[in-house]
């Protein structure tokens, strides 16, 4: 049986400390699915669908990664996609904290998925979505932190929200 996690996020935009995640836990999985959730409580920075042509983008020489988009609860999200494995990245003492509650709480709703955390790589625990946001809107430079080849990244920073 395939050992299928999902890695749930806003990626808004998709940094390098999410590649770096995926990468790393392709090691422990058969396949990989990187799922775009809708944010009830985030306003949407890049549209749904540009962060799925770009993560995809990122990965397009990656068989076991795939690209999804959903709405709703992610415990459910994996039971469709029989997914038994939650991926998360774990940056700091109150990511652990946060990330913890979430998975006890997915755990009481559907004890057959497990919640896996990966530490992120010391040069990326800096970076995070919100970050690299607020740069990009403020017309910074923002490719070190993305991403992809050269194109890719100035086709993120060409799209950015003005």
């Amino acid at each position: 049986m395939k050992r299928i996690a999902v890695f749930p996020g806003s990626f808004d935009p998709f940094t390098i400390g999410h590649e770096s995640i995926v990468r790393r836990a392709l090691l422990l999985f058969g396949e990989i699915i990187i799922a775009i959730g809708k944010n009830t409580n985030k306003k949407e920075f890049y549209p749904i669908e540009k962060r799925e042509e770009w993560i995809r983008e990122v990965f397009h020489d990656e068989e076991g990664v795939k690209v999804m988009s959903y709405e709703g609860m992610t415990v459910d999200f994996c039971k469709s996609r029989n997914a038994r494995f939650l991926l998360r990245g774990l940056r700091t003492a109150y990511d652990f904290e946060y990330e913890r509650a979430i998975a006890q709480v997915n755990k009481a709703m559907e004890s057959d998925i497990e919640s896996v955390f990966l530490l992120t790589s010391p040069e990326h625990t800096h970076i995070n979505s919100s970050i690299v946001r607020d740069i990009l809107r403020q017309g910074g430079n923002a490719s070190k932190f993305l991403p992809g080849n050269k194109v890719l990244k100035e086709k993120i920073i060409n799209e950015t929200p003005k």
